[in-house]
């Protein structure tokens, strides 16, 4: 499968599912990409009961959290950046906020600094509310540059 061709003309047609559905991982937590004009690129995981860690409270699992920040600072990567292969996460930082209900869970993503080979990205996750984040997080991914 050529990723690169699918990569450009998905960036072309500003087919956000095609890539989505490269990441098995985004395909299982069922995650979505809605394009907000003041928030841009803004991901989504729809409620579901099994995305439930904690059965008492009840809370959205930790990894799924996590999972959707990790794919959400990818696919922003790959949207935003000239690198036409999938950015490699070199370290990330997560701070849990406050515990994730049973709700859709969002999270939006910027570029804190593009070199030529690695971008640091920040994230912040929330659900009802985005000024009452239930975690943000800081990702350092190896991009390659178009000419290599």
């Amino acid at each position: 499968m050529d990723y690169q061709a699918m990569f450009e003309q998905a960036r072309s047609f500003g087919d956000y599912a095609a890539v989505d559905a490269l990441i098995p991982y985004a395909r299982l937590l069922g995650i979505q990409v809605d394009h907000h004009d003041a928030l841009g690129p803004v991901f989504r995981v729809p409620y579901k009961w099994d995305n439930v860690g904690n059965v008492h409270l009840p809370a959205i699992h930790g990894g799924v959290i996590a999972g959707l920040i990790e794919n959400a600072a990818i696919l922003h990567l790959l949207w935003t950046s000239e690198s036409l292969t999938m950015p490699k996460v070199i370290d990330a930082n997560i701070d849990y906020l406050r515990s994730g209900r049973p709700l859709e869970t969002f999270a939006r993503c910027s570029t804190t600094k593009q070199g030529r080979r690695i971008a640091n990205v920040a994230v912040t996750c929330w659900q009802d509310d985005l000024e009452k984040p239930i975690a943000v997080a800081r990702y350092h991914c190896k991009v390659t540059p178009e000419d290599r």
